[in-house]
């Protein structure tokens, strides 16, 4: 059964032990571990170690971190392979210390197909050679990497699904960002539907679409122009058991106090969505 989430990086500004205590205070118990608290979690050392620790405060403040994000930064295809992967691979010792089950990734490989460098096969193959070598370490544990659709290099189901047969390898899965869909084709129930069982995550967000081109990351049922019933229907019809997580940065564009606040009706709207899932 899907739960209500929300991203840690909504409360940037904190530490990870004062955003868990704030989350908690706010009826949030289950939240994807943000790539910028996740970097902070991994200065602090050994990520097994620390890792563990971090579950156990968590845990303490009924907490916890169904899903992550990734290093936010990262392409897969810029830089030296061994030392990109290195660091990955602590970022996933530390998700799996965290028993986090869905660590949400962008395919790489848009620079040099921005910059004309590679067409869109030659990104797949590299996408690919390099989730071969992460699901390798994460063989045996019960954490899938998710590749998330970013437009306009991967925007769309078949451009991930491709990423996904050319790696040919467990543990890998699919996290939606409904925003980002919403800025290309916009169908969402069609995306969730070809995802189906592979769909492990999701971004929850709006924006105004295309004409206005913008990534918003503002919550539903706003200014936003994404028509939640099919988002919900998809989910239903394929039973989507992830986190169902809001994503939403363009909301905390307020004081602290004021932040903490809307908190009460992020929750309340979240919980009314996820329930909606779960109708019979």
């Amino acid at each position: 059964m899907t739960k209500s989430g929300i991203t840690t990086s909504y409360l940037i500004e904190l530490s990870p032990e004062e955003m868990v205590v704030k989350f908690s205070e706010a009826k949030w118990n289950n939240l994807e571990l943000s790539s910028e608290h996740s970097e902070t979690l991994l200065e602090r050392g050994d990520p097994l170690v620390v890792g563990k620790e971090f579950n156990k405060f968590a845990e303490q403040y009924g907490v916890d971190f169904p899903q992550g994000h990734l290093w936010l930064s990262c392409d897969l295809a810029e830089g030296s392979k061994d030392e990109k992967i290195g660091i990955l691979k602590r970022w996933l010792d530390l998700y799996m210390a965290l028993e986090i089950k869905a660590a949400v990734l962008h395919p790489g490989g848009w620079k040099k197909m921005k910059s004309g460098e590679w067409n869109l096969e030659q990104s797949i193959m590299t996408n690919g050679q390099m989730l071969r070598i992460l699901t390798e370490h994460i063989k045996g544990s019960d954490l899938y990497i998710c590749l998330e659709n970013i437009p306009p290099f991967v925007p769309e189901i078949e451009d991930v699904k491709a990423i996904i047969d050319e790696a040919g390898c467990n543990n890998i899965g699919i996290c939606l960002d409904t925003g980002h869909l919403h800025l290309s084709s916009g169908d969402q129930i069609g995306f969730i539907r070809a995802a189906g069982k592979y769909l492990r995550a999701l971004h929850i967000q709006d924006n105004l679409g295309k004409k206005r081109g913008e990534d918003d990351h503002i919550a539903p049922y706003g200014l936003g122009t994404i028509e939640w019933n099919n988002v919900i229907k998809g989910l239903k019809e394929i039973n989507y058991e992830g986190l169902f997580a809001l994503e939403i940065s363009g909301e905390r564009k307020c004081p602290m106090p004021v932040k903490i606040s809307k908190l009460s009706y992020l929750k309340f709207m979240a919980d009314y969505m996820v329930n909606q899932i779960s109708k019979e």
